[in-house]
Parts: C-alpha cells; structure tokens; sequence
C-alpha cells in the first residue's frame, strides 16, 4: 500500500518524504505546483490541494496511510476537515497529523486552535491516528539568521519562561517511523500523541549568549515586546498572518513552551540517538570566520 504525505514541499513534508524513502515505503505527494517537487523516482506526485476534490479523490486511491500537514491559512480548518472527510470516504483510517504543542492551551492563537479542531475530528471520527505535536522550530531561525549576524541582536520575543525548540529533521524522522507503524500494523491502534520537542528549553537571554559563543562577540536578546516583530513579519507576509504570529509570540512570553516530563527520553529511545540542539543548528548556520 502507498503512503499519501500532504505538505511535501515545504521544510518538514520534503524530510518525511526521504525519511519514507530510505525505509522502503511507497510515496505519493499531493502537491501545488509539481514544478517544485524534486523527489526522487518512484515518488508518485498528484498536482492539487487541500480544497481540490477531485485531486484529493485522486490522491487517495490506493493509499492506506496519511501524513497531514496543512500550513498556516486563513482557511486551515477547512482544508484539514475536508481533507480527512475525504479520507474516510476513500477508506484510509490511519493517519499522523502534525499539529502544535500546546494546542489545547494556546487557545487564542488561531493556527493552535485550528490544529486542537482537527485533533477532535480525527479522535471522534475513529481514525487510527498519531498526533504529532511539535514546539517551535529551531529551523525558523533562518528568517531571523541575518539580525543576528549584521545587528549582534537576536529578535526573536520568545521571553524568559522558555522554548524547547526542535529540529524538523527529529519531526521528520518521529513522523516517518509513525507513518511505517501505523502503515504496518495488522490492525487498528489506539490514538497517541507526542510532544516534539528539542533537548533543551531556551529562554530569549539563553539563545543569545549561545550565538555569542558560536559568533565570538556579544549577541543581545531583543526583549520581550513582540510590536517590533510582528511589524517586520508584516512586510513580507500578510497582515493578519503577522498578527497571528504575534499572538503566538505572546503566548511564548506569558507561559513559554516547555515539555512535559519524560518527553525529551521518549524521542531519543523513538529515534534511537540524542536530539538535535539549538548550539548544533548554530554552528551550522554561523558564516565562516
């Protein structure tokens, strides 16, 4: 049976999508634009979206697994309902589904409360389901990589509660082995979820001293008022979309994004090695000296 990965272009979908690969599974990508899906061959690639019925329809025959991943949009919540509508019409009753950590608690936040939606539907309409729920990204730091080298200053309001950032390569890896379990179990499982989070929890003052190690000369924190940043990410996308990640920056602030006990030795033992740290994705970014 085939594997439907949605989302399969961006930072997270294309890792699954190798992850997959290099397990021997059977991959197709729903995809916008196949002008952009580099994958390897024997990847099956259906051109459409989330709100394409007739391409859904497509995609989903002959699968038996979903991974589904939906970006932040103003119509989220009905590209997941209809997509998992969709499934359970076509037969396909085993899904993993990157949601957010603190979904059920940032509740304000729309993409949070969007994601706790689609968590209730996939619960009460009896998929075999693994819902991923991953922290901030360590990845989305490369938005923010130029302040830091040109300006010393890291921008990000993320405050003094702390952040367990993950890497989208241990997303990837976790979301892959789930789908191959999922794909291979002879029956139904029950619903699980699991934190994804990195190995440490990071305040604003925490990541700047990292980068002033890594780049050997002072990096200050940009504090914890989230008006600068919000208007800056109105210039490249749009405004209500700022404003969202606004809110969310806020949350950081207020209440942080901390793990629960025992998540960081639960994805060590599923991946089998240590989880990627801030320093790590640091120094790989850090120009040349």
């Amino acid at each position: 049976m085939t594997i439907l990965v949605t989302g399969a272009t961006g930072r997270v979908g294309n890792q699954v999508v190798k992850q997959l690969l290099k397990r021997g599974a059977n991959v197709r990508v729903l995809v916008r634009d196949p002008s952009k899906a580099d994958f390897p061959a024997g990847v099956q690639v259906v051109q459409g979206d989330l709100l394409n019925i007739d391409a859904l329809r497509t995609a989903f025959t002959g699968v038996s697994t979903l991974f589904l991943l939906n970006a932040v949009a103003g119509d989220e919540f009905t590209q997941a309902l209809i997509t998992l509508n969709l499934a359970r019409e076509s037969g396909v009753d085993r899904v993993v589904y990157l949601s957010v950590l603190h979904s059920d608690r940032f509740v304000n936040v729309p993409h949070f409360a969007v994601k706790l939606g689609a968590e209730r539907m996939i619960e009460q309409m009896g998929f075999s389901a693994t819902i991923l729920r991953p922290s901030y990204f360590i990845d989305n730091e490369h938005m923010v990589k130029d302040v830091i080298f040109n300006y010393n200053l890291y921008p990000m309001p993320i405050g003094s509660k702390g952040v367990a950032m993950v890497d989208t390569r241990d997303i990837a890896e976790v979301a892959a082995i789930e789908l191959i379990r999922r794909e291979q179990a002879p029956g139904k499982l029950p619903i699980e979820t699991i934190n994804l989070v990195g190995p440490d929890t990071l305040t604003g003052s925490d990541v700047a001293a990292i980068w002033s190690d890594v780049l050997g000369r002072p990096v200050a924190y940009g504090g914890d008022d989230p008006s600068t940043f919000e208007q800056n990410l109105a210039t490249f996308m749009p405004k209500w979309m700022a404003y969202e990640m606004r809110l969310m920056a806020e949350r950081y602030v207020s209440d942080g994004m901390i793990p629960e006990t025992g998540d960081v030795e639960r994805l060590t033992k599923i991946l089998g090695r240590p989880l990627h740290t801030y320093r790590d994705f640091a120094f790989e970014i850090a120009p040349a000296a």
